[in-house]
């Protein structure tokens, strides 16, 4: 079981990549910290907008397009969730499909053919607009990245690839090591077992405030990208910081 670690930084003991920062400092809940070495972050809905794949054919798909992203996006976590719960095994590729099979059916269906490409956009989803630059401007003053997801290892592999961001991770973890779906606790010590070091050492990024919930207990530094304006929830399992989009990580220093 991991429990909540202490966010003031150690003097000893540390990772390389912590101490090499440990002069470039942030402000987190009023306190002065040393900039993290590593960043990890959510994929689908934080680096990948998971509704582009929807826009790309709303005119085929007409009025209800939103309502089909939204009911998509919505029916996908929350099969990921029951089978986090019930011990159920299943790749996050069935529960896409699945989903979409729901979200089809709640707004009345789509034009032939539409499901399938559908099912292909997903799997090439554009990147939000300052993803590249900021990932290259964490690399440049000695930062690692990485991906922690519930994405199948072909799903981000496509998603890493179409975005142009081949070879700019140090690692992309899929929870299918873990065997789980997030929050469960096994999917964020990957981050650990991959990288050594100590859950203080991680800043983690996620847009899905529930996944935030989870990396905070687990011990993570925890940002939330609230790319949506959302209000905050779960109050006893706070974000360290909420900020509307990436840029914020770079302009911290």
């Amino acid at each position: 079981m991991a429990f909540k670690l202490s966010h003031y930084p150690q003097a000893l003991g540390c990772d390389l990549a912590v101490t090499v920062w440990y002069h470039r400092r942030i402000t987190i809940k009023g306190r002065s910290m040393p900039l993290p070495g590593l960043y990890v972050f959510d994929a689908y809905g934080t680096l990948f907008d998971v509704h582009s794949a929807t826009a790309a054919h709303r005119a085929t798909i007409g009025a209800q397009w939103e309502k089909l992203s939204q009911t998509w996006r919505s029916k996908h976590l929350e099969y990921s969730w029951i089978h986090a719960l019930t011990g159920r095994d299943a790749n996050f590729w069935s529960l896409t499909e699945r989903s979409l099979d729901f979200a089809i059916a709640s707004v009345g269906g789509v034009p032939a053919g539409v499901r399938e490409k559908l099912l292909a956009a997903y799997r090439t989803m554009q990147a939000f607009p300052e993803v590249p630059s900021v990932l290259a401007a964490l690399k440049a003053r000695g930062a690692r990245v990485a991906i922690l997801s519930n994405g199948d290892p072909d799903m981000l592999a496509d998603a890493v690839n179409s975005a142009g961001l081949s070879g700019v991770f140090d690692a992309v973890l899929s929870v299918r090591d873990a065997g789980v779906f997030k929050p469960d606790m096994a999917v964020y010590r990957l981050v650990l077992d991959r990288f050594g070091g100590t859950a203080d050492d991680v800043s983690f990024q996620s847009s899905n405030r529930w996944d935030i919930a989870g990396a905070e207990v687990f011990g993570f530094r925890t940002v939330w990208i609230n790319r949506s304006g959302a209000p905050d929830e779960y109050p006893d399992m706070p974000a360290d910081r909420i900020v509307r989009d990436l840029t914020a990580l770079v302009d911290a220093d």
